[in-house]
């Protein structure tokens, strides 16, 4: 029986604990409400259970298992909590979509009337503008002819030099599409190479790779820079990754960005200490055991007895890799055992000495999901309200009372959820200690659906992290920032599975860096990438836009 069949089923029955007028009954309502729960969910378990043990019977038997056809998630499969959020969310005024204003006039033409066909009595009224947009694609090959000069008394020869803008076969104009079609257009190599052809360059697809991937312009600097200086003028940084390829490899982007910029790094792991090492911005990690790095150790629950050992065996002072190597063999003469307090002992380590140097600027507020990696990094944590709507979508319960309790929670929550924006607008001390208040009051709620109860309970739990935005109102509620930038790179692997080499990984990461920054910051990708590539610079650094237009400094 399926569970819509149940459904139907229990709907017929339908009866709520506090409609029925015996005491015993009333208590047993909710008991026998929450074992229907557990039998159905046990049942769906049992169900894809049972179906992966058909496939594997299958093929042991030289036949095919049940096929995975990708295609749109049923309803009852969808957790998105988009629809709620964009209920609450505050409406702005559309603005207008004429875009005049933006077109540069090139030329103008007089369209003129036949003044044969004119009768005697007209009078001329000036002009009706029509603006036509229109693209032209030619070649512009040049021939340069350098001078070459003798002199037989200095025995040396003087050659006419190529204008700055020019490096080998291809002209900055060639060079700088070839970049924008690969990460602004998305396009691939190969159809790359069919377009140039066709508009009449010809160019073979290892020096399209070459242009992707030497980074003759300084494009990874320009990232560095983008990076460093967003970490020192802007007030938090949002964070999320998803899975790329490596050279058939498995790795992950590290996507890190605010309202001003957004930066990719590729990377084998996606622990705490890789996410340290990138807010390291390439400084070597070091380590040190002071009063916070012990703080750490407990708060990561490596053990008392350890913690004393460590304490005995250190003292206040900064710890280079190979030193730190040395006392945790020390601390763990058999390597096959404590892996994970290892682990938990460097983390603590690398993050206290990370807060206390003054090389690199320190991130104090991460916004991200609830992913263990991304916490105990920074001195303040914010978590996504849209994630936590998330877990509420992702409880299907078949009965009809416990589908009503659920519907009745989803409503105050994103409720809650449109109070915060309008705090938001208007932030005050009065308001935020009433929505303070509100939200003990609606996650201390009581339903008798016990999966329910329980989520209410966790997100209870994380009243901290979830309620920053009243201490910091530019903070936003939501981490879809950083998940559209998880989007680009799967947009991307769409048509480029992987990169190949360290060099074109790294061109990747640069160039996502500097489109989508530029996106953000309103500026001409193209224009950008053919100022630097041409040697031009009279635009800006994007580095020195972030500077200009960042939000002001957290109090």
């Amino acid at each position: 029986m399926s569970p819509s069949e149940i459904k139907e089923i229990l709907h017929k029955i339908d009866i709520s604990p506090g409609e029925v007028g015996n005491k015993k009954l009333t208590e047993a309502l909710p008991i026998l409400f929450q074992l229907i729960e557990r039998l159905s969910q046990e049942n769906e378990k049992l169900k894809v259970e049972n179906q992966l043990l058909r496939d594997e019977n299958n093929v042991l038997k030289g036949e095919q298992g049940k096929p995975k056809i990708r295609g749109n998630k049923k309803p009852d499969e969808n957790i998105s909590s988009e629809e709620e959020r964009k209920k609450r969310k505050k409406k702005k005024k559309k603005k207008s979509k004429a875009k005049k204003h933006k077109i540069k006039i090139d030329r103008t033409e007089i369209c003129k009337v036949d003044r044969s066909k004119l009768p005697q009595d007209v009078v001329f009224k000036g002009h009706e503008s029509v603006i036509v947009q229109e693209i032209l694609i030619k070649t512009d090959n040049v021939e340069y002819k350098k001078e070459v000069f003798y002199s037989a008394s200095k025995n040396k020869t003087y050659v006419g030099q190529l204008p700055a803008s020019v490096t080998g076969e291809f002209g900055p104009g060639v060079r700088s599409l070839v970049c924008t079609l690969k990460y602004v257009g998305n396009m691939s190599e190969p159809k790359i190479l069919e377009l140039l052809e066709n508009c009449g360059i010809f160019i073979s697809q290892s020096t399209i790779s070459r242009i992707l991937t030497n980074d003759e312009s300084g494009f990874n600097k320009e990232k560095e820079d983008i990076f460093r200086t967003a970490l020192e003028t802007t007030p938090f940084q949002q964070i999320d990754d998803t899975t790329v390829r490596v050279n058939g490899k498995n790795q992950y982007s590290q996507i890190l960005c605010n309202p001003y910029y957004m930066a990719f790094f590729t990377v084998p792991h996606k622990n705490r200490l890789t996410i340290l090492d990138i807010l390291l911005c390439g400084k070597e990690r070091t380590y040190i055991f002071d009063l916070n790095a012990f703080c750490l150790l407990s708060e990561l629950r490596v053990s008392k007895k350890i913690i004393n050992h460590i304490s005995d065996l250190t003292d206040e002072r900064e710890i280079s890799e190979a030193e730190m190597q040395e006392l945790l063999n020390i601390i763990f003469p058999d390597a096959k055992k404590g892996k994970n307090t290892r682990t938990r002992i460097l983390e603590a380590a690398a993050i206290a000495f990370y807060h206390r140097q003054t090389e690199v600027p320190v991130v104090n507020i991460l916004l991200s999901d609830d992913a263990p990696q991304f916490k105990k990094l920074t001195a303040e944590h914010a978590l996504c309200w849209i994630h936590e709507g998330r877990h509420y979508n992702r409880l299907s319960p078949i009965v009809p009372f416990n589908v009503d309790e659920l519907k009745k929670f989803k409503t105050h929550f994103w409720d809650y959820y449109g109070d915060l924006l309008k705090y938001k607008d208007n932030p005050n001390p009065e308001t935020a200690a009433k929505l303070s208040s509100e939200f003990d009051n609606l996650f201390s709620t009581k339903t008798g659906y016990n999966d329910l109860d329980d989520r209410i309970e966790k997100t209870r739990n994380n009243k901290k992290e979830l309620l920053l935005v009243l201490k910091h109102p530019c903070l936003p509620l939501h981490n879809n920032n950083s998940e559209l930038g998880a989007r680009v790179e799967k947009r991307r692997q769409d048509v480029s599975l992987q990169t190949k080499s360290d060099e074109g990984t790294k061109a990747k990461d640069s160039f996502l860096t500097i489109t989508q920054t530029a996106k953000k910051l309103d500026v001409n990708a193209y224009k950008y990438i053919y100022d630097r590539i041409s040697k031009t610079f009279s635009m800006p650094s994007l580095a020195d836009l972030i500077l200009q237009k960042s939000l002001p400094q957290i109090e």
